[in-house]
């Protein structure tokens, strides 16, 4: 947006509900097709309107229909100042930051530092995992390549200088948190959401009923699902939940193989997917379509499947997910092997099996005063698979507050409080899920980040923050006693392109690794 010359793109970062939109904006009225945009994009998401495919036509529609909305209306037509001021300090030494993770939130809190003018700064990343970008990596889906490619963003700030990165170190095993604050001025915490809610209802543990975070971690190749079993012998699976994730799920559940084969999923997932005996996913939601989590985006991505709305959706109403529901209604089916049906107005209330998974006892609901309302109406659905994508939630850490009702640290704005007093808890701060939970899609992270580190910043030159003891060679010295198997940046480097070119002889983005001790075996051999 700041490449923008006549601020024709919104919601801005600044103006209300950017926090709570699906995507940005393009004024047709203002925009003078000079490209910036296009050419700034990290992740190939703007294109211009001659140059649409016939999938992505309708987002023209949608880009035109925001703007005629009268909240949307009178945005200024001059770009916003953008540039920040030159920072002035009399500190001795650099600013020391630890940002702890290395998904979207860490990256950008670590970016806003490292190019603050005027300001000497030392940050150092850590990482539990012996690879970088967090949910990027384990959390899109493989058929969402472009959204990957904000990676290569990601990738020049670890490059920069001033970033010192320590992969294959957990934070509260390796190095305990006030040995990390007390090497630093403070420490961002950047975490994300890796837990998932519960449904809380009889059979949730039976076997072939799992967290839809541990399906997509198993497709997207997290070491620590790797070896996660999901029974695909039944035809029918049921996915709770009306979010992207739970579309995401759908789609690689009854997607082409050979078209996931072009993409970065996970051998052993391929593998599986190819012998699946699953013939129709069940996207089950509480309320009706008006009120679904996913975005219009991730609706349209289902263009190519065979789509089902079931009938007991109650009426649709006129939202614009609703009508784009009614037309995935009314498409004719296209002939293909597997299906996903869309059940709205329904509540999970019981999984059925004695020893497996056999069934989902489902309630009808009603909306017609507002909440979703049980009707009395049940029905049992024989289905083999049942995967819960109900909501992340973020998880305690050692010697750190936590809000348990939101899964969150208790911040103000960012700054971590102490939740009996209300007080910040000096030096401490959060950015992304574990600071708002989750919401957002990736780059709504680059905002939240940047509000945190500009609370650190003022904390910083108010004289508010204790100094560090020690240096970074003896912070490195007290790691490498901890974890002699911790490595840096150039260590990834090495696992990234062996993954690259063993996926470019397969036609593929990348393979890749999922054995931790295969990681470390690179990294050894390249050092």
């Amino acid at each position: 947006m700041p490449v923008c010359p006549v601020n024709c793109i919104h919601p801005r970062p600044d103006e209300p509900d950017y926090a709570t939109a699906e995507m940005l904006y393009i004024d047709p009225a203002s925009c003078i097709d000079c490209g910036a945009c296009i050419e700034a994009c990290p992740v190939d998401a703007i294109a211009p309107d001659y140059d649409l495919t016939d999938e992505n036509l309708r987002f023209t529609e949608i880009n035109a229909q925001y703007y005629e909305d009268p909240a949307h209306q009178g945005y200024p037509q001059s770009p916003q100042e953008t540039s920040r001021p030159r920072i002035e300090t009399t500190e001795p030494g650099p600013l020391r930051v630890a940002v702890v993770g290395s998904g979207p939130a860490a990256c950008y809190a670590a970016e806003d530092l490292l190019t603050r003018r005027g300001l000497d700064v030392e940050v150092h990343m850590f990482e539990r995992l012996p690879t970088p970008w967090g949910l990027v990596r384990f959390g899109v889906a493989p058929d969402h390549q472009a959204t990957k490619s904000v990676t290569r963003t990601f990738a020049r700030t670890m490059g920069r200088r001033g970033l010192n990165v320590h992969l294959n170190v957990e934070v509260g095993r390796h190095i305990t948190h006030d040995e990390l604050l007390a090497a630093h001025h403070a420490v961002i915490y950047a975490v994300g959401a890796p837990l998932d809610r519960r449904l809380g209802i009889p059979g949730e543990d039976l076997p072939g009923s799992h967290a839809a975070t541990a399906f997509v971690g198993w497709y997207n190749g997290h070491p620590e699902f790797a070896d996660t079993t999901f029974d695909l012998s039944a035809e029918r699976a049921v996915v709770v939940g009306n979010g992207n994730v739970a579309l995401d799920v759908a789609r690689v559940l009854s997607g082409d193989v050979d078209d996931l084969a072009r993409t970065d999923i996970a051998d052993h997932a391929l593998e599986a997917l190819a012998a699946s005996k699953i013939r129709e996913v069940v996207v089950l939601g509480r309320r009706g379509p008006q009120h679904a989590a996913y975005t219009v985006p991730e609706l349209l991505g289902l263009s190519h499947f065979d789509v089902e709305v079931h009938p007991g959706h109650g009426g649709l109403g006129g939202a614009y997910k609703t009508e784009l529901v009614r037309e995935l209604a009314e498409r004719p089916a296209q002939g293909r092997d597997k299906r996903i049906v869309l059940r709205y107005l329904s509540s999970p209330l019981e999984i059925l099996g004695e020893d497996r998974v056999t069934g989902l006892r489902i309630g009808q609901n009603s909306v017609a005063d507002g909440p979703a309302r049980p009707t009395g109406e049940t029905e049992d659905l024989e289905c083999g698979l049942v995967l819960r994508s109900i909501g992340y939630r973020g998880a305690p850490l050692p010697g750190l507050p936590f809000d348990e009702a939101r899964g969150v640290l208790p911040n103000e704005g960012g700054r971590v409080v102490d939740p009996a007093t209300g007080s910040p808890t000096t030096g401490v701060y959060a950015a992304g899920w574990i600071k708002r939970g989750p919401s957002g899609v990736v780059g709504t992270n680059r905002k939240c980040a940047e509000d945190t580190v500009a609370l650190l910043l003022e904390d910083y030159l108010g004289g508010r923050l204790a100094a560090p003891a020690g240096d970074a060679g003896s912070l490195r010295e007290l790691i490498a006693s901890r974890q002699p198997l911790a490595f840096g940046y150039p260590g990834w480097k090495a696992i990234d392109v062996h993954e690259r070119a063993t996926g470019r002889n397969q036609g593929r983005p990348r393979v890749k690794l999922v054995d931790v001790q295969e990681m470390l075996e690179i990294v050894k051999r390249t050092a």
